[in-house]
């Protein structure tokens, strides 16, 4: 039997596997659309201190503030600040940023709105772009600005 197991390695075995390949090919052509994204941005106020005194010009002891707003943009009341106690340590801070007034119609693209945060984007176009597929050959051919063209071959090999 010893002789023997030398021999069975020699002989031949079967071995059995599933095999699948394929082969795609593809192409994908876009053109962006004309687009206006716009951010309306928003009225704010802030006013902080201490150790002074404030006032509108009229009334003592006013912070100010937002007043009606007319168009989306609220009126603004400034103040004035004076330290309370000559010598004594004193802070005063105040901020304001106007928001965007209300548009009387919708923004055009290209065209610069009343918007702080605007972005537009024009229309592409294919122009002379072009792909096509031969064969699985692909050829792509750049079109004008706004387009992408994109090209794809690919080949799979599973053995199970």
């Amino acid at each position: 039997m010893k002789k023997l197991l030398p021999i069975l390695f020699l002989l031949p075995s079967a071995a059995f596997a599933d095999m699948t390949s394929t082969i795609t090919s593809s192409v994908q052509i876009e053109v962006m659309s004309a687009a206006t994204a716009a951010d309306r941005v928003a009225n704010s106020y802030s006013v902080s201190g201490s150790g002074v005194t404030t006032t509108d010009g009229t009334t003592a002891g006013v912070v100010g503030g937002l007043g009606a707003a007319t168009n989306g943009v609220n009126a603004f009341t400034t103040i004035t600040a004076s330290q309370s106690t000559a010598g004594e340590n004193f802070q005063f801070t105040q901020s304001y940023l106007e928001g965007d007034a209300v548009p009387n119609s919708a923004p055009t693209t290209g065209a610069v709105s009343n918007f702080s945060d605007l972005t537009s984007t024009a229309a592409g176009a294919i122009g002379s772009g072009a792909a096509t597929i031969d064969n699985h050959v692909i050829s792509v051919t750049g079109g004008d600005p706004g387009s992408s063209i994109t090209g794809q071959y690919v080949t799979t090999l599973s053995v199970d």
